[in-house]
């Protein structure tokens, strides 16, 4: 669980370093980063953009209620949108919530008005603008087992 906190901060920081943060061994640290990775627990090593450096500081969640008979065409077209960053299936008052970046909140409202509005099967969207983000520090534990 440690090193899947540590890896979770920072996956690049290298094994030796990581080993010796956590105070493992250089070979059982490597190991259970493998064994991590082979039992898919770990899906990728990957990266976060700060995508308000490259001009794309304007963010926020749409709610989305789509048409069950055109959902799978719906989110497949959502999915081709360059703009959208993430979807994520929900229950509750909307189908999906739908991220996007754009340069200013006038371009996220062309975004939602002119591209995701018109894809056929989404019948409504509602849009909230991201004000703050916030990133958690996540503490990992085996599920069942009391903090």
């Amino acid at each position: 669980m440690k090193i899947l906190g540590s890896l979770h901060k920072d996956a690049s920081v290298s094994i030796p370093k990581l080993s010796k943060d956590l105070g493992l061994n250089l070979s059982v640290t490597y190991s259970r980063i493998k064994r991590l990775t082979r039992r898919k627990i770990i899906k990728q090593f990957t990266i976060i953009v700060d995508e308000d450096k490259l001009g794309l500081p304007a963010s926020a969640v749409v709610g989305v209620n789509l048409d069950p008979k055109q959902r799978d065409q719906a989110l497949a077209e959502i999915t081709k949108l360059d703009h959208v960053r993430a979807i994520q299936e929900v229950t509750g008052r909307f189908d999906a919530f739908v991220t996007v970046r754009g340069k200013t909140i006038e371009e996220i409202y062309k975004i939602v008005a002119e591209d995701l509005g018109k894809i056929p099967g989404v019948n409504q969207a509602e849009t909230f603008v991201r004000v703050e983000a916030i990133r958690p520090d996540i503490n990992f534990k085996i599920a069942g087992n009391p903090a």
